[in-house]
């Protein structure tokens, strides 16, 4: 059953921009934080930007000013606007909830989507 989609990537120049999507399933995007992670090749996900139901937003300090976060409730979607590009932010994200951590330090999460490939060349 496939419950998060992630949409959007692909290879742009850096400077450029990206809008990434994910399409959650009602029951996890209805209750939750929401939030975006980012896996740069080889390397573990790291999280960047959350969302809360009321449309709070949160941010790593490497994405702050970059990198604008929504929801919209009603779709069951999140979005995430990706400006001023950098090459480390190549790799994969990844859409779920905000997740805590496993005792082996891994996130704890039931499930993850596909993710979507983006590629920053400079």
């Amino acid at each position: 059953q496939v419950q998060l989609v992630e949409s959007g990537g692909g290879l742009v120049q850096a400077g450029g921009s990206l809008r990434l999507s994910c399409a959650a399933a009602g029951q996890i995007f209805s209750v939750n934080t929401m939030a975006w992670y980012h896996q740069p090749p080889g390397e573990r996900r790291d999280l960047v930007a959350t969302v809360t139901i009321d449309h709070t937003e949160g941010y790593a300090d490497s994405v702050k000013g970059r990198f604008f976060v929504s929801r919209d409730n009603a779709k069951n979607t999140v979005y995430l606007q990706m400006n001023n590009l950098k090459p480390e932010d190549s790799g994969v994200y990844y859409c779920n909830r905000q997740l805590g951590f496993r005792p082996d330090g891994g996130w704890a999460a039931d499930y993850w989507g596909q993710g979507t490939q983006v590629t920053v060349s400079s």
